[in-house]
């Protein structure tokens, strides 16, 4: 049995550290704290950067060359990083349509009470527009 490929072995350990990042965005969003997601970290991107460096050097007859065990260890540690990157992907785009949907509804407040008729007044309506403190997109 040959050396392992010390290329493999650092694309494992830097999958286990994402991962591990990942998980505590994870708990971070479950929680209600955004803020303390380890993926913003520079840390965790300049990781992210080397992770896929090393990983773009590693083709397929690089794994075929690998021993049974590394590249089962291989397979295991990229299906853990990738199940925890769905959940957390799926998180965050819970918080988006949650974030967006309060803010579309504040603009259509805003927005219904700017063209409210004004049953008495010497001014119509539209000319008593007051400035709005809330912009918003259309798109959202």
């Amino acid at each position: 049995m040959s050396a392992p490929n010390p290329r493999i072995e650092r694309v494992i350990a830097l999958t286990d550290r994402l991962t591990e990042a990942l998980k505590a965005d994870i708990v971070a969003l479950e929680q209600g704290r955004p803020r303390e997601m380890r993926s913003i970290d520079p840390e965790t991107q300049q990781l992210a950067a080397l992770y896929g460096r090393e990983a773009s050097a590693i083709n397929a007859a690089t794994i075929r060359t690998l021993p049974a065990p590394v590249r089962a260890q291989l397979t295991e540690a990229t299906a853990r990083f990738q199940d925890a990157l769905k959940l957390q992907q799926r998180l965050l785009t819970r918080m988006k349509n949650a974030s967006e949907g309060i803010v579309r509804a504040i603009a259509t407040d805003v927005e219904r009470k700017r063209n409210a008729t004004r049953p008495y007044g010497r001014t119509p309506a539209s000319a008593m527009r007051p400035a709005s403190a809330l912009l918003y997109n259309g798109v959202v």
